[in-house]
């Protein structure tokens, strides 16, 4: 989830004249209390979003293609993009830096999202969504090469752990290895780069960073369609459009959150979306995680989480620093 964070917000709890600086004091700190309590239910929120977002998607690849896919989600949320885009100015979609590196994440993207699909398809849904999650290890193993980052004896320990937790989760063999199992590798190498190039795109817009990949998206779906297109009934239009609508949603719960909250202290329940996706795979698919998967995920997870916590240590992971426009 890559995701940047949005419009500027200034928290102020609404009190009665204080009479000395111990009462103001003790308001101010309650009123940050109940930014981060608001902040880490909207991560909560979004990240619920996120996850039916994917298990609608998987649903409805049991009839349509993952171009069709594409092609009608991208016009739902360019729909609601649009007014967003007019109050903002159309300007800010063209940065006078770094296209070339902003075209190339549009592109990253699209088949990111791609294989994302193709992969759901074939697999459980727990069990792509823990090959994703391995993205920030892969994120930390590639920061020194790619962003010129020093990573300590630490990280590259937890790395090698949660490379570790990779390898279990996949449980190598000549039946776990299969297509949509690379597939879903590769995406998660995919969504790794579109992670390292959204650090490296920090001054580019939140609409912008939106909008390409849609636009990309849109494009490669549109290729598919002389192909494989299967015409929807209303019910399923409707659907395929709420995919793009859930999503821009999800986005824009996630930029109030980090506004809100201090990044630290939300980011850790992205993992939540482990559980979500092992619940919703069990109801709507009949989906049971092996226990393989589950021991996987659980390494992935903490590994994860101590890079992160590492990086926040020493002042290197990104912080929730608000930009100037919303998303959505």
């Amino acid at each position: 989830m890559a995701v940047g964070s949005g419009s500027s917000i200034c928290y102020r709890a609404e009190a009665m004249t204080h009479t000395s600086r111990a009462t103001n004091a003790a308001g101010a700190a309650g009123g940050a209390d109940k930014a981060t309590r608001l902040g880490i239910a909207f991560m909560l929120l979004a990240i619920l979003m996120f996850a039916l977002n994917d298990t609608l998607g998987k649903w409805l690849l049991g009839t349509y293609a993952v171009g069709q896919l594409l092609f009608v989600r991208t016009f739902s949320a360019l729909a609601v993009m649009t007014p967003i885009i007019m109050r903002v100015g159309w300007r800010t979609l063209f940065p006078v830096h770094q296209r070339g590196l902003l075209a190339a994440r549009a592109v990253i993207a699209t088949a990111e999202i791609g294989a994302f699909y193709v992969a759901v398809s074939y697999l459980p849904l727990a069990d792509t969504i823990t090959y994703w999650m391995a993205a920030p290890i892969y994120v930390a193993a590639l920061s020194p090469l790619l962003l010129k980052e020093h990573v300590g004896w630490r990280r590259w320990t937890a790395i090698v752990v949660g490379f570790i937790g990779v390898v279990i989760a996949l449980n190598p063999s000549a039946e776990t290895l299969t297509l949509p199992a690379l597939v879903s590798i590769a995406g998660g190498l995919l969504f790794t780069l579109l992670m390292i190039t959204g650090r490296a795109l920090r001054g580019a817009s939140d609409v912008a960073m939106v909008f390409w990949p849609l636009v990309t998206s849109g494009i490669a779906g549109a290729l598919t369609i002389p192909f494989a297109w299967t015409t929807p009934t209303l019910d399923d239009l409707a659907l395929l459009a709420l995919l793009g609508v859930v999503a821009l949603a999800a986005h824009h719960f996630t930029n109030r959150s980090l506004a809100l909250a201090d990044a630290s202290t939300v980011t850790p329940y992205q993992y939540t979306l482990l559980v979500w996706a092992m619940l919703f795979g069990w109801l709507f698919f009949g989906e049971v995680p092996k226990a393989n998967v589950l021991a996987g995920a659980a390494v992935i997870v903490a590994a994860g989480l101590y890079i992160f916590l590492r990086e926040q240590r020493l002042g290197r992971a990104p912080t929730a620093e608000p930009s100037g426009s919303s998303v959505a």
